[in-house]
């Protein structure tokens, strides 16, 4: 199997898989008209001068791409329960080929559910200009490269009936921390660590929508030095699930 062969089968696959795919999609979906419906109205949100379907779109595009990321690490875990990547190994299908798969599959994943997040805000009154729209959606794939890092790690580490609770509380950890679901005070405790992590940057990339500034050194730094890091957590687990040196 060759690599451009398994790419294609690799996302034909995760989009017959109706459940997954479903899922998927539609739980950021379901919060953001949960959260943002009944608010549809306010123009105002706690004294910010944003509308609350801008707001919450923001929040839960950056709470869906996060997940659409971190959802290969499932994958994997499952190819590793089954024996799936032991005859991967013996075809001429490369190591780098196959992850290549994986992250192109998740950064799919990312983007469709962007673009259903973004129909859904526009659905409930969200406009911008057509270039903050881009420039949001730009930065938030930039700041995703260490999840897909992170997803690549766990899928080596965990199995198929841990990994879904490890995601699950991860993924809600990460939000909490990097302000998805209200904003970070601008002092204290929690601004100082969410600064350390690569989910607030990627919330502050979402926020651009809502006139944030662009993102600065400390912020690529961050994004920077996390993406090396579990880049090689990610590789140290590889060898040792497979014995490879």
């Amino acid at each position: 199997m060759n690599a451009m062969a398994y790419t294609r089968y690799e996302l034909l696959r995760t989009i017959r898989n109706r459940r997954f795919f479903v899922l998927s999609l539609g739980f950021p979906l379901v919060l953001f008209f949960l959260i943002a419906g009944p608010n549809r109205n306010v123009h105002n949100l706690d004294g910010t001068g944003i509308s609350a379907p801008m707001y919450f779109m923001v929040g839960m595009v950056a709470f869906g791409t996060m997940s659409s990321m971190l959802s290969c690490g499932a994958r994997i875990a499952a190819e590793r329960a089954v024996g799936w990547n032991r005859q991967l190994r013996i075809s001429p299908l490369s190591t780098r080929s196959y992850f290549r798969a994986k992250v192109l599959t998740a950064y799919l994943m990312a983007l469709l559910s962007m673009a259903v997040l973004y129909a859904s805000g526009a659905s409930l009154g969200v406009s911008m200009p057509a270039s903050d729209w881009l420039k949001m959606t730009l930065l938030i794939l930039l700041c995703l490269v260490p999840f897909a890092a992170l997803g690549i790690a766990i899928g080596h580490m965990l199995t198929p009936d841990s990994i879904g609770p490890a995601l699950g509380g991860g993924v809600a950890l990460l939000a909490f921390l990097g302000g998805t679901w209200f904003p970070i005070p601008s002092h204290g405790f929690l601004h100082d660590l969410g600064q350390l992590l690569p989910s607030y940057w990627l919330v502050q990339a979402s926020h651009v929508a809502l006139g944030g500034h662009p993102l600065g050194t400390k912020a690529w730094i961050v994004i920077v030095a996390w993406t090396l890091v579990l880049a090689a957590v990610a590789r140290r687990a590889y060898r040792r699930d497979t014995g490879r040196v």
